[in-house]
């Protein structure tokens, strides 16, 4: 009988190829950052990181590398990793860009989205709403990011999706932020319905027009909580 898997106080299983690892780390780190475990301007101890997932600390300063080039964590020398702070300016123009790069995939996806595309859509759409009907934060979380990617992805232009990717990640620990409110996570559901009619009657600029409106919302109540939020030492 093989010996079982190291498991961390998390009680995680980790797993034992270093590529698998690797990305365990990469995915239990970025796990705890849009779950709100680790806070925007919380620092990131390697070694308690480590024994919380069972793992060397080897994996996880790769994972705190690969986080660092997404833009979810911040390097300063001499002191380590912390979870990245965003002012409201971070935020603006990070969903400027976003702006720019969902309205050309969602154009491009618009027409090769098929029935077998359309019903994925309609499914995490419904998942999204059970999980805000049930206040479960973190599966509404996934399934709203699977909805839009759904979207997106159709328009079969993978750098522009890496991109956008990119963009989302950066921003995680913000949206969960935002979903913990019990009137967001409602004005999401309708907004996501809106987004499905566009797309189900074949309208481009209805669908641009629902994305904005939906990304602009978020950033609304996102900019008001961070001017209201007392601001942390500078780490």
């Amino acid at each position: 009988m093989s010996p079982a898997a190291p498991t961390g106080r998390a009680g995680r299983a980790a797993p034992t190829g270093p590529g698998t690892v690797l990305q365990y780390a990469v995915e239990a780190l970025r796990g705890e950052i849009v779950g709100g475990e680790l806070r925007p301007g919380d620092q990131v101890i390697q070694e308690d990181l480590a024994d919380r997932l069972g793992v060397s600390v080897a994996p996880i300063r790769e994972a705190l590398r690969v986080l660092e080039q997404e833009g979810q964590l911040t390097y300063l020398p001499r002191r380590g990793y912390f979870v990245t702070r965003l002012d409201l300016d971070d935020l603006r123009q990070i969903y400027d860009l976003r702006q720019l790069l969902e309205e050309r995939a969602a154009r491009l996806a618009l027409p090769r989205i098929d029935a077998e595309g359309l019903e994925r859509i309609e499914r995490a759409a419904g998942e999204c709403a059970a999980a805000a009907r049930g206040a479960e934060v973190a599966a509404e979380l996934e399934a709203n990011r699977r909805f839009h990617f759904e979207i997106l992805a159709a328009a079969d232009q993978p750098h522009l999706i890496r991109l956008i990717r990119l963009l989302w990640d950066s921003t995680g620990t913000y949206r969960a932020i935002y979903y913990n409110s019990a009137a967001e996570r409602e004005a999401t559901v309708e907004a996501h319905e809106r987004i499905l009619a566009a797309i189900r009657v074949g309208d481009g600029d209805r669908l641009v027009a629902e994305l904005d409106a939906h990304r602009g919302r978020a950033l609304e109540v996102l900019g008001k909580l961070l001017e209201l939020a007392p601001r942390p030492p500078d780490v």
